[in-house]
């Protein structure tokens, strides 16, 4: 009998001894896939690795749970997790169970076998922690497998377990702290032993890239929440960190981000062309450096800046090679829209281009990169038309708006007349064919009951066109057909559900009541330059009506009652409109789309201080 359990102990040793061998082969395994030029070459080594390890973990399962076994058992789970989570590019839940699989034979060391469910996977890392520091040769292994269940833990949000755990594994003198990073610095794994079996990755490494991550991802919340000064720390810890040069340009540019807000932009500069130089990802800092020189007043910088982002998100690249290793990026959130380091696609960076263009009176360039984002979407995917929500853009309809507004700043009348064309061809089959069935329309169909002002407003801007080619009669009838659908359009019903950013932003009770305003006095400037001073009155009268506080409105009606010799009514008006001044400069903080505002703006009485100035020191008040 004795000689048989010697013969078992003997063979017991010779097997552990094999698979350590296998273990320490497999991982140079993946070390040469990692180092392979060759993308499919690398992904095969690591695929044919990672079954190595599976196959060789259920070999050690089959074992009684014993301390010569566990070291070598919980090496063989962090490096099939390690790699796995890479090949997968994240954590999945099958992860989780490895690590429960490997607390619980833990427990079995010592004669607990049964997991208490109960208290779930937190109470299992409780248990097993006090085991494992009974077993000092477990300690090495057993802070690797604590290492990836912190990572899996910060990827999935669970900051109350992953402070808890660290707590667990630091000294007494950080226990009773909730700061993650601070438990993250004081954590000390133990190093592993010299012939130690080997790992793709060790516990300290690991550690770091925690600790990395973790700071950018508090920082990154922290600018995005207005806490501006801890940012400031949180974003300085991560470049200090285990940080690649693909992520030192997002920490850059989000420190040049938080120093901006924090009215320090020439430090916000310095970090920005710091980020430029680390690498190839330019988006980012190029945005950035755009807002940037939108706060200065640099407009020539912003908008050379945006070009540069335009010309950068053109280019494709290629992904980089990634170590087989747990990395930082892996433990990052995806990216979000909201996040101020979000840069979008092309086409987005396009449409601030030509936006800021046209917002800083740039109309020629305007016009052509508004051109140049049409061509871009037309070719590259089918239009809808039903508004979704579109930061940093505006829905389809409004980009064709747009368009047109910049076309016929820049004196392109006949180009402008195409591109409303265009867009009527995509939008007027959303109209009804009567008036009268326009509600009928709306509840028995589901297209949106928001078409009729885009083309309400196309009309208009083809009238504006018109104008500029001389064809005062065409315009007349283009601000006819406008006016004619915008007095039965309404805004969205409430019984309809939220509206999208896009909708709110064309139909809003103030977008609709400006959208006409502009159209009544549009139409009564065509009439004053036909000599009909009539029914330019009744225009510009309608216009103050629908839209009292619009000074614009009230002088162009001033200058008609003038006209008219109707002294006595123009000195009433001039008086309202004295009395209303202070009261409108603080009620002018709307927010119409940018088309609109642009139409407004060739309305506007060139004039007006000239004729405050003749009713000032007129007798007739």
């Amino acid at each position: 009998m004795a000689h048989k359990t010697l013969g078992s102990s003997a063979s017991h040793v010779s097997c552990l001894d094999l698979w350590r061998e296998k273990n320490d082969q497999l991982v140079r395994q993946a070390k040469v896939a990692e180092d392979s030029s060759l993308p499919l070459r690398r992904q095969q080594l690591a695929r044919d690795a990672l079954e190595g390890l599976r196959g060789l973990l259920c070999s050690l399962r089959g074992l009684p749970a014993t301390v010569s076994v566990l070291p070598l058992e919980l090496t063989v789970i962090c490096n099939f997790i390690t790699l796995r989570a890479n090949l997968a590019q994240g954590f999945t839940e099958d992860m989780a169970q490895d690590i429960q699989q490997g607390l619980e034979r833990v427990l079995e060391t010592q004669g607990q076998p049964e997991a208490r469910p109960e208290h779930g996977l937190r109470g299992l890392w409780d248990s097993a922690l006090r085991v494992s520091s009974l077993l000092p040769e477990l300690l090495p292994a057993f802070h690797h497998l604590a290492g990836l269940q912190a990572a899996l833990w910060l990827t999935t949000n669970r900051l109350g377990d992953l402070t808890l755990l660290l707590q667990t594994l630091t000294v007494s003198q950080s226990r009773a702290s909730e700061d993650v990073l601070l438990l993250l610095k004081t954590w000390r794994p133990p190093a592993e032993e010299s012939d130690a079996p080997l790992t793709l990755q060790d516990a300290r490494g690991l550690r770091d890239v925690l600790l990395t991550a973790f700071a950018y991802r508090q920082g990154l919340q922290e600018l995005i929440t207005g806490s501006l000064p801890k940012a400031l720390s949180s974003l300085h810890e991560a470049a200090s960190g285990l940080c690649p040069r693909s992520l030192l340009v997002q920490v850059y540019t989000a420190l040049g981000t938080c120093l901006r807000k924090m009215g320090s932009p020439q430090r916000a500069l310095l970090y920005l062309v710091a980020a430029l130089k680390e690498g190839s990802t330019w988006g980012p800092p190029l945005l950035e450096a755009s807002r940037l020189y939108q706060q200065l007043g640099n407009i020539a910088a912003e908008i050379e800046s945006l070009e540069l982002l335009v010309e950068a998100l053109s280019i494709t690249r290629i992904p980089e090679a990634h170590q087989l290793l747990i990395e930082v990026e892996l433990l990052l959130p995806r990216p979000d829209p909201a996040s101020p380091l979000h840069c979008g696609t092309q086409s987005q960076a396009k449409y601030l281009l030509a936006s800021r263009c046209l917002q800083t009176g740039r109309a020629a360039d305007a016009a052509e990169h508004y051109l140049d984002l049409l061509a871009l979407l037309l070719d590259g995917s089918e239009l809808k038309f039903s508004p979704p929500p579109c930061p940093p853009g505006p829905c389809m309809p409004e980009l064709f708006l747009e368009a047109a507004a910049a076309l016929i700043q820049a004196g392109r009348a006949q180009d402008a007349l195409t591109v409303c064309e265009e867009l009527l061809s995509r939008t007027s089959f959303l109209l009804p064919k009567r008036p009268r069935l326009w509600e009928d329309a709306r509840r028995r169909t589901k297209e949106s009951p928001h078409s009729s002002p885009w083309v309400s407003a196309t009309h208009l801007l083809q009238g504006q066109a018109w104008v500029q080619l001389g064809a005062q009669k065409e315009a007349i009838s283009e601000y006819s057909r406008c006016l004619e659908l915008l007095f039965r359009a309404t805004p969205k019903d409430e019984e309809q559900g939220p509206a999208s950013s896009c909708e709110q932003g064309c139909t809003s009770d103030m977008a609709l009541q400006q959208l006409r305003t502009a159209a009544l006095i549009s139409r009564g400037l065509e009439w004053v330059a036909l000599g009909q001073d009539i029914k330019a009155l009744q225009d510009f009268l309608l216009s103050v009506q629908m839209c009292p506080g619009n000074q614009d409105a009230s002088y162009h009606l001033l200058q008609t009652l003038r006209r008219l010799d109707r002294r006595d009514e123009a000195t009433a008006l001039w008086r309202r409109l004295e009395a209303q001044t202070e009261l409108l400069l603080e009620n002018t903080a709307w927010s119409l789309p940018l088309y609109l505002e642009t139409c407004l703006g060739w309305i506007r009485p060139p004039d007006r201080e000239t004729l405050r100035e003749e009713f000032q020191t007129s007798g007739d008040l």
